[in-house]
């Protein structure tokens, strides 16, 4: 039986903030769900991506520090895709999702991928988790496992939406959002995998994703929400 591979998976690898820039990412939040007890409720709460339970994925352990700083920009960005021009929402959260559970370690080295990825991410730093958007890819050692094998994924998008708390508040009280102008946005998918000799596999995907879409502006990715609400 062919021995399968580590994957990069959203689902299981690296899903937590760092305590400072959860208490950031958190706050800004709090002001568009108007409690913090609300917010805490469903940044945690029972929704979970789904997961092949017998497919192996990256340990935790093995995530980057809190204290990674992603790679200077002359490194390239390989095959990871360039950010949209996009000023909708959910329309940025469904691609930036594709380009999470996407890689290609055949001609793109872990730097890289971590620069292409930085590229999505809001300039401002007050509300910027890169911590939780670098903690996708894996270690150096279990890049280099991957690439060995020529390991690369591809995604495509189901649906993405509002989640039904996140609604409710902005219902509430429209103008909470217009501080950070920060969209919480659930997308769901499927990630097809690849590796040398036929190997290979699919799994359904599923994150909540921090948008920032300032008016006339493009969005930007803010952060990865630690576990997933529909």
């Amino acid at each position: 039986m062919q021995k399968r591979l580590p994957v990069l998976s959203l689902s299981s690898y690296g899903m937590g903030w760092s305590a400072n820039r959860r208490i950031t990412v958190v706050a800004l939040v709090v002001a568009v769900l108007l409690a913090i007890a609300a917010t805490v409720a469903w940044l945690s709460g029972s929704g979970n991506s789904h997961q092949d339970p017998d497919r192996a994925v990256p340990a935790p352990a093995n995530s980057p520090s809190s204290s990674e700083t992603a790679p200077k920009p002359t490194v390239g960005s390989g095959s990871v895709a360039k950010p949209p021009q996009v000023a909708e929402p959910v329309a940025y959260a469904k691609a930036a999702a594709q380009m999470l559970w996407s890689y290609d370690t055949r001609d793109t080295g872990r730097d890289q991928q971590l620069a292409g990825m930085r590229a999505w991410m809001t300039d401002e730093s007050a509300y910027a988790d890169w911590v939780s958007v670098s903690g996708q890819v894996p270690d150096p050692v279990l890049w280099s496992r991957m690439a060995d094998q020529d390991q690369h994924a591809t995604a495509s998008i189901t649906e993405g939406h509002y989640p039904s708390a996140f609604k409710a508040a902005l219902a509430d009280d429209p103008s909470a959002i217009t501080k950070a102008y920060i969209y919480v946005v659930t997308v769901n998918g499927r990630q097809q995998i690849v590796w040398k000799k036929g190997g290979g596999g699919a799994e359904e995907r599923a994150v909540t994703l921090a948008v920032q879409c300032r008016p006339d502006h493009d969005c930007a990715l803010a952060a990865i929400a630690p576990s997933v609400t529909q």
